[in-house]
């Protein structure tokens, strides 16, 4: 009998055992993924659709993807494993590599993300022509955690001898780029930041906000957007992933539409350290310790 009860509760714990492998491998047959909230959701959504099927394609895998509610909800969601791939701006990708202690791995970027730029912006009708004419007046940033809405035009406004916080007459965030746009076309602000590409897109389109506002100012280069994954995901489905995007090209005509809806020309490896420059900018501006 109780060798018979030894090899009941041996089998009984390698099932066991068998059902939690399995639950882990179904758990993981899906890849979670969502991106920090700098557009409306809905053209979040858009953007994506294509990109997620082209990428459950090349990686086997069934790929949902959820919008969050602004940008620290992404930093945390990757931190505590509850997403797996995450589109993250310069700034949020250095939140996401000390909220995970380094562990966070950056894959891929587009190639227009080696050399960024914000955009200042004005009414159309507006007298300044410099920075240093929107001294007393309001402003809109987009996202506090925004890198091209926020953290470099803020550290490069400084490195101009304007202090956003001092010199202009109120600071207000809209939470997204063409939000910005929005507060600055409606009177909102006297003035506003956002970045090129989406500003080029909006232009594209003939936004109606975007025809009442009108360039002021173009910051110098930075780096910026990146997808980047959780560092205990599967090294495998990293590595498929990572190829999947660098595979993407332009002149496919059958990539052609995900890869305008990136905005992307392509994709090209990057690397945690690429985003050092952020993390100092963001020290010395005094948005990270």
């Amino acid at each position: 009998m109780k060798i018979l009860s030894r090899i009941v509760a041996g089998s009984l714990a390698a099932a066991a055992l068998s059902l939690l492998a399995t639950s882990g491998a179904l758990a993981q047959a899906v890849l979670k993924v969502s991106a920090i909230p700098d557009e409306a959701p809905t053209e979040l959504q858009r953007k994506f659709a294509p990109l997620g099927e082209y990428l459950a394609k090349e990686i086997g895998m069934k790929v949902e993807f959820t919008p969050v509610t602004d940008y620290a909800a992404v930093v945390e969601s990757l931190a505590t494993r509850k997403l797996d791939l995450v589109w993250l701006g310069g700034f949020t990708f250095i939140q996401a590599k000390q909220r995970t202690n380094g562990t966070a791995i950056p894959i891929v970027q587009r190639a227009e993300d080696e050399k960024f730029i914000s955009r200042f912006i004005v009414p159309a009708d507006s007298t300044a022509k410099t920075l240093a004419d929107l001294k007393g007046k309001t402003f809109a940033f987009g996202s506090p955690s925004s890198t091209s809405g926020h953290l470099m035009p803020r550290y490069f406004l400084l490195q101009a001898g304007i202090n956003p916080d001092k010199d202009f007459k109120n600071v207000a965030f809209s939470g997204a780029h063409d939000a910005t746009v929005a507060f600055v076309a409606g009177g909102k602000a006297e003035a506003g930041v956002l970045n090129a590409s989406v500003w080029d897109k909006l232009l594209e389109t003939k936004d109606p906000n975007a025809m009442k506002v009108k360039v002021l100012a173009t910051t110098p280069p930075y780096y910026d957007y990146n997808w980047t994954v959780r560092g205990d995901l599967d090294p495998a489905v990293v590595k498929k992933l990572t190829a999947a995007f660098l595979k993407l090209d332009a002149k496919n005509p059958a990539q052609k539409a995900i890869m305008d809806l990136q905005r992307a020309s392509k994709f090209i490896a990057t690397k945690a350290s690429n985003y050092d420059g952020i993390e100092n900018a963001a020290k010395s501006a005094g948005l990270l310790k």
